[in-house]
């Protein structure tokens, strides 16, 4: 029986073994889409105790407490800290076969240099331990950050954003961690938002001009695409449920501007004509800027409404859509490669029923001017877990171009999610190794070390155009 845990957790071949301690295991870290606060990073701050770093914010373990039973008071209410640990402490315990088991033990050996095993039992001892490392030197933002060798980090933000905090971190030599912003316009896109008028107003101040019409929109995004730029930002991000693909005129999709102007909510049409004319818009600009395009969907998000309004967005409440048709995808961007404007494109659906119809789509749009010019990304959210990656690591390798995949990100909130990457090689690993083993590939390590570095950091560090922060 194996240990739980050890060195070669989920390396079940030599083969494995080898590529991951000898090619993945101390490549460094490019987590190209975060949550993490760029505040946060400059500032420096240090956590209290572990329920802070680790439970805050954290939905994943949220969902995981409130499916044993959890009353919300040890999750999100007033209980104090140590009260919301134990009661993690206890779920995690009993989650057999949940990732959650596997992530938040790797942080604690990682992090905290604990290798037991945290249940109801050694909740206290772990409390005691991880508090007084957290304490201790190196364990602030930028400490964890280190710790875990990593080199360029992408936050989201918002385009009415000042982007300060990013500027502070570029001029600070002491700190060479690249972080980056990322350009969230998902506000700016939906106009569906009852809030949708409000944001109106901040973007215009934030881009210094009057929005009274779509083309004015577009000018005070691109305003702050150049304001972005300045900043060293060379990829976006969309949250959408699915890709929308519904052509119109100029002037139909002015007038169905001008009436949300007026306080009038689109229709589904109107809104799917209006987003298809945004996405164009940006994808434009995206592929002018040489910019990557990220698409996030396949989500029904805030499906709890009492919760949603006691709580907001982002508490644990989406579930995985069934809706994310691969024809409106696919003629999306052949318009866009019609239009010579195709920017380089990361895909991500949250339903995993999507992986075949995305890797024959990016099949239909590679071309020399990158490696895997448009992208599968990896095995997102609900999905990044041992069955989710492999299923869309054999997906990829069967339909396309694996060797070419940028690979693991973290989209985390926590300073403590980058273990997350670990698992992800050591599950790359362990997928190569078994083919080798069976006679799929040749055992040519060579190449086989190659491929599990570039997919490890190499390909998001040339696709992406990121460079090492000077200092």
């Amino acid at each position: 029986m194996k240990a739980f845990l050890d060195n070669d957790f989920l390396l079940d071949t030599v083969t494995a073994r080898v590529l991951y301690h000898e090619a993945a295991e101390k490549c460094p870290i490019i987590d190209y889409h975060c949550h993490l606060s760029p505040r946060e990073i400059y500032e420096d701050i240090r956590y209290e105790n572990i329920t802070q770093v680790w439970l805050g914010g954290d939905h994943y373990k949220w969902r995981l407490m409130r499916s044993a039973g959890v009353p919300e008071k040890y999750i999100t209410g007033d209980a104090s800290d140590y009260e919301k640990f134990e009661k993690y402490a206890e779920v995690l315990g009993k989650a057999i076969g949940n990732p959650l088991h596997h992530w938040s033990h790797l942080e604690l050996r990682r992090f905290f240099g604990y290798d037991g095993i945290l249940n109801k039992n050694t909740a206290p001892e772990v409390w005691k331990l991880a508090n007084e490392k957290l304490q201790s030197d190196g364990y602030t933002s930028r400490g964890l950050i280190m710790m875990s060798n990593v080199d360029t980090i992408c936050t989201t933000d918002d385009p009415v954003d000042s982007l300060e905090w990013h500027e502070k971190l570029d001029a600070d030599k002491t700190f060479p961690v690249t972080v980056l912003p990322a350009w969230r316009p998902d506000k700016a896109m939906n106009l569906e938002k009852e809030t949708y008028l409000d944001y109106l107003a901040q973007l215009e101040k934030a881009a210094g001009m009057q929005i009274s019409s779509f083309e004015d929109l577009k000018k005070a995004l691109r305003a702050r695409l150049d304001f972005f730029a300045a900043h060293n930002c060379t990829l976006s991000d969309h949250g959408l449920n699915y890709v929308m693909y519904a052509p119109a005129t100029e002037k139909e999709v002015e007038t169905v501007f001008a009436a949300r102007l007026n306080g009038k909510l689109p229709t589904a049409q109107e809104e799917a004509i209006f987003k298809t004319a945004f996405m164009t818009f940006v994808a434009g600009e995206y592929h002018d800027r040489n910019w990557v395009m990220q698409l996030h969907y396949g989500c029904r998000r805030d499906n709890n409404p009492t919760m949603f309004r006691a709580m907001g967005p982002d508490t644990g409440f989406d579930c995985v859509d069934n809706y994310a048709p691969s024809a409106q995808t696919a003629a999306f961007l052949g318009a866009l490669q019609e239009a010579d404007k195709l920017p380089k494109t990361v895909l991500y659906s949250l339903n995993t029923n999507d992986n075949a119809a995305i890797d024959t789509i990016l099949g239909c749009f590679q071309n020399e001017k990158a490696v895997s010019y448009i992208q599968h990304g990896s095995a997102w959210w609900f999905n990044d877990h041992f069955d989710g990656m492999t299923e869309q690591l054999k997906s990829l390798a069967s339909l396309g171009y694996l060797a070419g995949f940028v690979g693991m990100l973290t989209d985390s909130r926590s300073f403590l999610s980058y273990p997350r990457h670990e698992y992800f090689r050591r599950i790359l690993c362990r997928i190569f190794g078994q083919w080798v083993e069976d006679g799929f590939y040749p055992e040519d390590m060579d190449t086989l070390k190659e491929i599990v570095a570039d997919i490890s950091y190499g390909n998001a560090k040339r696709y992406f155009c990121f460079a090492k922060k000077e200092i």
